[in-house]
């Protein structure tokens, strides 16, 4: 009766009859209430309304009793079957398992309506819960991988500070090298051409004549004035423009190499500088020259071009 009871339960809630066999006979009939719970924990599942099998010698209610005894019964079996059949009859009088009533079925299934809505709002808050969860992990995951990159550009900006390091001191010690060899070869000739300096000393003890083109009271001509650092100005891809000061013996690739660090060009972008006017396209070898070599002291613009299109411009 139990069993009839939850299933009936069931139907009236607006269950299906095959949902309703399944969760009462995969709860071993342990209540309504284990029903409801193995009906939502199993309400996706793909064969959910297909109808209930029950394994076989096993029928939903009660154990399988349909098979004829072959044993004949005897009289001591008849009076045991007179007496429970009587207990039956007894059992149906008792008014404690009357089946219930419309109006208390109705109730039960109110409440069970209520105790299901109760189970779906924590079913519900439970998965809102863990959707938060999941969110917070993601965001989680996401600023470990922002601080990643971070990282890593913070990397890639060092290592262009210390090539540009390295390559500055190449470049001055390459010019010692240059400014000791100079040195050693006016040694060398002071040295092999030391018997042609009385010759020039006399000379220089003669009286300097003032030149006959140069007018009377006018001084020398003023010197050139030496710049020791150049400003540039480079305008990038995209139109903006990034001013910086260089010394004048600092090569061209020193600038490019700022470009790289600063400016905005897309990461592998290749490019090379021009001058706009005089027009002019630097090359590889122009990066190892110095800005005052290239005219570029004591100002200059530079413009940044894609490789390639440098010519078309």
């Amino acid at each position: 009766m139990a069993d009839v009871t939850t299933l009936e339960s069931l139907l009236e809630m607006g269950f299906g009859r095959n949902r309703a066999e399944k969760a009462v006979a995969n709860t071993g009939n342990q209540g309504i209430e284990q029903a409801m719970d193995w009906l939502m924990e199993h309400e996706n599942d793909p064969d959910i309304d297909e109808p209930y099998v029950p394994p076989a010698g096993n029928v939903l209610g009660g154990e399988a009793d349909g098979e004829p005894s072959t044993d004949e019964p005897t009289a001591g079996d008849t009076g045991e079957a007179v007496g429970e059949g009587a207990d039956m009859c007894d059992d149906d009088s008792d008014p404690s398992k009357q089946p219930m009533t419309e109006e208390e079925k109705r109730e039960q299934v109110k409440r069970l309506e209520e105790l299901m809505r109760l189970k779906q709002a924590e079913r519900r808050e439970r998965e809102r819960a863990e959707e938060v969860e999941r969110e917070k992990q993601r965001r989680r995951q996401g600023q470990e991988l922002q601080q990643i990159r971070q990282k890593i550009q913070d990397d890639e900006m060092k290592k262009l500070a210390d090539q540009r390091r390295r390559e500055k001191m190449e470049d001055k010690m390459a010019r010692q090298r240059v400014k000791d060899k100079i040195a050693r070869d006016r040694e060398e000739r002071a040295q092999k051409f030391g018997g042609g300096a009385p010759s020039s000393t006399a000379t220089s003890t003669q009286p300097t004549l003032p030149s006959p083109s140069s007018p009377p009271g006018q001084g020398p001509p003023p010197t050139k004035k030496e710049y020791d650092e150049s400003r540039i100005q480079v305008r990038l891809l995209d139109g903006s423009t990034i001013n910086t000061v260089f010394k004048a013996q600092e090569p061209l690739a020193a600038v490019r190499v700022y470009v790289q660090v600063n400016g905005n060009t897309p990461e592998g972008q290749d490019f090379t500088l021009l001058s706009p006017y005089p027009r002019r396209v630097y090359t590889e070898l122009d990066m190892e020259k110095p800005l005052k070599e290239l005219g570029l002291v004591p100002s200059a613009v530079l413009v940044v071009a894609k490789k390639g299109e440098g010519s078309a411009l």
